[in-house]
């Protein structure tokens, strides 16, 4: 199964391509609560380059590594993505008021698809934030 969540960002494409394809920007925007962040981010942005992101529970009590495999890249366009067995893409597309950012991805079987959209979507969140305040 297959879950898709997106947002608008007020800003320039170049823009919001590079807060979403840089380290440090990624480890300000890349959590989906206040009681998370992400203390470690890598990025290899070309076709079988890899990204790792590291998400901890601030208060220390947990912590994981999100990581995966560029198949696809198409600058300020789109980044598609293997993780795991499961794949993901990301589609930057003109909005009229900036860029739609779309990110769908395989839902995994551990945890309720509610939850994962919810998760997923509040990162998604961040980042448009993120990217709007960068200007």
């Amino acid at each position: 199964m297959k879950i898709t969540v997106e947002t608008t960002v007020n800003a320039p494409v170049a823009k919001v391509w590079s807060a979403y394809t840089t380290p440090d920007d990624i480890k300000q925007w890349n959590t989906a609560s206040d009681d998370w962040h992400t203390t470690r981010s890598t990025v290899d942005l070309r076709v079988g380059g890899t990204f790792t992101s590291r998400m901890e529970a601030k208060d220390g009590s947990f912590g994981f590594d999100f990581a995966g495999t560029y198949t696809r890249i198409v600058p300020n366009k789109l980044i598609e993505f293997s993780f795991g067995d499961r794949a993901g893409v990301v589609e930057f597309m003109p909005a009229e008021k900036g860029v739609k950012v779309r990110v769908t991805f395989d839902a995994e079987s551990e945890n309720p698809v509610e939850q994962q959209r919810q998760g997923w979507q509040a990162i998604l969140n961040n980042f448009a934030r993120h990217a709007e305040a960068r200007q």
